[in-house]
């Protein structure tokens, strides 16, 4: 089963829809018209499980050297769920990834902020 065609995703309060653009056995991607987003979704089987959804945000600015140039640009942002074959539910394995992501987003983000301030 796949995700739903298109996804959406907001971003500074701005709604981006990503049409569904390739699938590959177990991944898909989805992305902007313009590639600006980029979604993808995978799935890779072996030991243990690995399941990735990564945001891939995309622009084009000026060469910081060489101002009349412009060079692409991505910044990327992904979740790993690395899970043993056996041993989690899919409920708990859902409620892992629910409380970090409700830990990353409590008090307007300040998680996020001091990681992308780099502090550890």
């Amino acid at each position: 089963m796949s995700f739903t065609d298109p996804q959406s995703v907001t971003v500074a309060g701005v709604a981006n829809s990503l049409p569904r653009i390739a699938v590959d056995g177990p991944s898909s991607r989805y992305s902007t018209q313009d590639g600006g987003f980029v979604l993808s979704v995978s799935h890779s089987y072996g030991k243990r499980n690995r399941r990735t959804i990564r945001l891939t945000r995309n622009v084009i600015s000026a060469d910081p050297l060489f101002p009349s140039q412009n060079v692409p640009h991505s910044l990327s942002v992904y979740i790993v769920a690395d899970v043993p074959k056996v041993g989690f539910t899919a409920q708990q394995q859902i409620d892992v990834v629910a409380g970090f992501l409700a830990y990353m987003t409590a008090n307007s983000s300040v998680a996020v902020t001091k990681l992308v301030g780099g502090e550890n």
